[in-house]
């Protein structure tokens, strides 16, 4: 594997090749090797992922991740039914909590998203739904170039949700979570992490 071949990654001193977005501090490393593009399959599990990507909207990732504690903290470790039960009092207590992203709209939408996903279990549940949108093939990106910011299946995802009573579940940020929960493998090709999900085969090398 040649870095002209594939440009944005970037081989560490432990011998494995990650995207560069990843090989720097030590918080997106670990996350990129052991979380992301892992798949979750579990209701709390999804609603916590679809919850943080709508905080990082305009943000650095590596932001959310410092702050995922607080997150998990202010709350209820995004349990939906103890969220949903959130009145105009938490949404102030939020609004006062230095630990987390202060924003009044995404605080309102994830209260307004765990309300959802608790009526949605009548339909299924949110894990049934978000993965029903998983396409019949993933990308195969050799470089950041080589990805876009949204798919078909990420605007119909989000076209499904908005249905479902969700807030802030535009399609690159429904994208953002499918890459995140294992639904497509966006690893560079030449990534050690390309193909580790169990759902889609690592792309063989030129």
């Amino acid at each position: 594997m040649s870095e002209q071949q594939h440009p944005d990654l970037v081989v560490g001193e432990d011998g494995l090749a990650r995207p560069t977005w990843a090989a720097g501090d030590p918080l997106l490393r670990g996350y990129y090797d052991t979380e992301w593009g892992m798949p979750v399959r579990d209701e709390q599990g999804l609603f916590e992922r679809l919850s943080l990507e709508a905080f990082q909207s305009g943000l650095s990732w590596v932001t959310i991740l410092r702050k995922r504690t607080a997150f998990r903290a202010a709350f209820a470790g995004f349990e939906p039914d103890r969220v949903a039960a959130y009145d105009v009092g938490d949404v102030e207590r939020l609004m006062g909590d230095a630990g987390i992203v202060r924003n009044r709209r995404k605080i309102e939408a994830t209260i307004t998203n765990a309300r959802a996903t608790v009526l949605l279990r009548e339909r299924g549940g949110l894990a049934e739904l978000i993965w029903s949108f998983q396409p019949s093939a993933t990308p195969e990106p050799r470089s950041y170039a080589d990805l876009q910011s949204q798919s078909p299946e990420s605007v119909a995802l989000s076209k499904a949700l908005k249905r479902e009573g969700y807030a802030h579940v535009g399609p690159t940020t429904m994208f953002a979570l499918m890459e995140a929960v294992g639904i497509i493998d966006t690893h560079l090709l030449g990534s050690h992490r390309r193909g580790t999900s169990g759902v889609w085969p690592a792309a063989p090398l030129d």
